[in-house]
């Protein structure tokens, strides 16, 4: 590559913020040595839906296809590397090789690679739900993962710092209190993808659908609903009750549970507020 290519909505975000700005000034260099590393050709990056990484298509030295991805330093995908580990490509993309240092993966790459979201979404609601019942596992003892309460604190602390911001202080109010309580009062835990949607849901050949950027919590299994209701936000808003109940019963958990980690996420994340204050007021607490 004579000359480094660089997705334009990777290098808008990196603008945004100096720590990033230095991440991206060294990966040139990052991708460099592990090209060399790992014996790879690689092709253009993928430009589509890639903000918090720069992910291309790489050939090893065999002729197998793979996919190399250097992630920014991102809170929440911390463990991705472990989760990957644990789960051994069931039902995700396998790890081949890794670096943790650079926060670099090597993956099996999906192909013929058509998202999840390509299909009708009641058609995703059945794909999703039997993939979730198979991420959800006991990770054995000692394991990294951190507890989904880390993740709740953490969101609640950017929330608040945009208080001035909230469209509504009494509902981001009790989407905190939630973001506090329901990890304290889960059921059941396990190891959580936290991140999963149709989008992260790539055709394979390996098996019909493989899951790709997780970003592991231990935690309640309702929980990981919510990410697929929330980007269905226009079923979600049409019939909020049907919706939940549905993906609910398809994936064996509290229905309840469900609609209050929805409220909480649509209540105390105040960037996601655009045209959503009539459904959060309908799942209100």
């Amino acid at each position: 590559m004579a000359e480094f290519p660089l997705p334009a909505r990777l290098a808008e975000k990196c603008r945004q913020d100096p720590d990033k700005a230095q991440w991206l000034a060294r990966l040139p260099a990052v991708v460099a040595e592990l090209v060399e590393r790992w014996g790879l050709h690689l092709s253009a990056p993928y430009e589509q839906e890639v903000s918090c990484a720069w992910v291309a298509p790489a050939t090893l030295g065999n002729g197998a296809p793979a996919v190399l991805k250097v992630g920014l330093p991102h809170m929440e995908a911390r463990e991705e590397i472990e989760g990957l580990c644990c789960w051994d490509g069931e039902p995700t993309v396998r790890l081949l090789e890794s670096d943790k240092e650079c926060n670099a993966l090597l993956l099996e790459r999906c192909e013929p690679g058509t998202p999840l979201r390509a299909l009708p979404e009641p058609e995703q609601d059945v794909i999703l739900a039997g993939l979730l019942g198979r991420l959800w596992r006991i990770p054995p003892e000692p394991h990294p993962f951190r507890p989904l309460a880390e993740m709740t604190a953490y969101w609640s602390e950017e929330s608040l710092a945009g208080a001035d911001t909230w469209p509504d202080t009494g509902l981001a109010q009790a989407g905190l209190e939630l973001f506090w309580e329901l990890p304290l009062s889960a059921p059941d835990h396990a190891l959580l993808a936290t991140d999963l949607h149709a989008g992260n849901v790539l055709c394979a050949q390996r098996q019909p659908w493989l899951v790709i950027d997780p970003k592991p919590f231990v935690g309640d299994p309702a929980f990981d609903l919510t990410q697929h209701l929330l980007n269905c936000k226009g079923r979600l808003a049409a019939d909020p009750a049907g919706f939940i109940r549905r993906l609910a019963e398809l994936c064996g958990v509290e229905e309840e549970r469900v609609r209050l980690w929805t409220f909480a996420r649509l209540a105390a994340e105040h960037d996601s507020w655009h045209g959503t204050h009539a459904l959060t007021r309908a799942l209100a607490p």
